[in-house]
Order: structure tokens, then C-alpha cells, then sequence
């Protein structure tokens, strides 16, 4: 089975919570894997840096816009315990030596999707359980009921 459809099987198949983010957020997400990196960017076609990749989720299954930066999206996000964690929640990691420098959208079975620089300079899935990622790991936020009401202003 190949990785992509390992992964919707186990979307699909994870318990429904009532205060969960939507499924469609981490089914877009992993349909974004192999789009390519770049610094600043903002859409698939022209490449995404991680909260690019986070922004574009979210407002094409949200229509929501996000703060541009993850340190800014983590502050506009509730925190959440790791064990608390549902597909479409937000992984925050510190890969710069700063606090919030890098942020994923969570998958279930400990995995995320990311845009990755230094690792494969294109969308990825990378598992929490990785040394790696484990001894950067900040912290994990859920996307706010209120956030999720805004719609995107019209002029942008």
C-alpha cells in the first residue's frame, strides 16, 4: 500500500471528536506532498515554506488566513497536551534555535505533514517518534472555533 493511501486509510478510519479539526485538513495537507520549498512561499505551485504550507491549508479547507508566520500562529492558536493531539492540529517545533521556528499539520499515528527545507526541500510526512524531530518538538495547537468562523477578507 503506498504511503499516501496508508495515510487517508488512517484519517478515515479515526474516531470523530466533537471539537476536532476538520478531516478535510489533513486530507489537503497530504495531498500537497512532493509540491516543492520555498523561503516565503505561499502556494503549491511556486513552492511553501512551512507556514505557507500551514496558511494554504487552512484557507483553501477553511477559508480561513492565517498569521504568516508559525511564532505568530502559535499565538493564535489554543494549546494543546500531545495525548489531546487530532488529525489537522498543529505540531510547532524549534529548528532554529527559536522557540515556534517550524509548524506541521498533525496526521494521526504520530505523523505530520510539513515543507521541509534541510531534509527534502519539498512537502513531506515525517513521524514525531523520530530523534530529530522528538528533541525539537514545542508543543502542539488546535486552530480556535472562532478562527475557524472568520472567513478570508474578500480582498485578499
Amino acid at each position: 500500500m503506498k504511503p499516501v493511501t496508508l495515510l487517508l486509510a488512517l484519517l478515515l478510519s479515526h474516531a470523530a471528536h466533537a471539537d476536532a479539526p476538520p478531516e478535510d485538513i489533513p486530507m489537503y495537507a497530504v495531498s500537497l506532498v512532493g509540491s516543492p520549498y520555498r523561503l516565503g512561499g505561499t502556494t503549491p505551485e511556486t513552492g511553501l515554506d512551512c507556514s505557507g504550507f500551514v496558511g494554504h491549508v487552512f484557507k483553501q479547507t477553511l477559508g480561513v488566513l492565517l498569521p504568516r508566520t508559525s511564532v505568530a500562529i502559535s499565538k493564535a492558536t489554543r494549546i494543546l497536551t500531545q495525548p489531546e493531539l487530532q488529525p489537522g492540529d498543529l505540531v510547532f517545533f524549534n529548528t532554529m534555535r527559536s522557540a515556534f521556528s517550524h509548524v506541521g499539520i498533525y496526521l494521526g499515528d504520530n505523523r505530520f505533514v510539513h515543507a521541509a527545507s534541510n531534509r527534502s526541500g519539498k512537502v513531506m510526512v515525517s513521524s514525531l517518534n523520530d530523534q530529530y524531530w522528538r528533541d525539537r518538538f514545542d508543543g502542539a495547537r488546535r486552530i480556535a472555533p472562532e478562527i475557524q468562523a472568520a472567513p478570508v477578507d474578500a480582498a485578499e
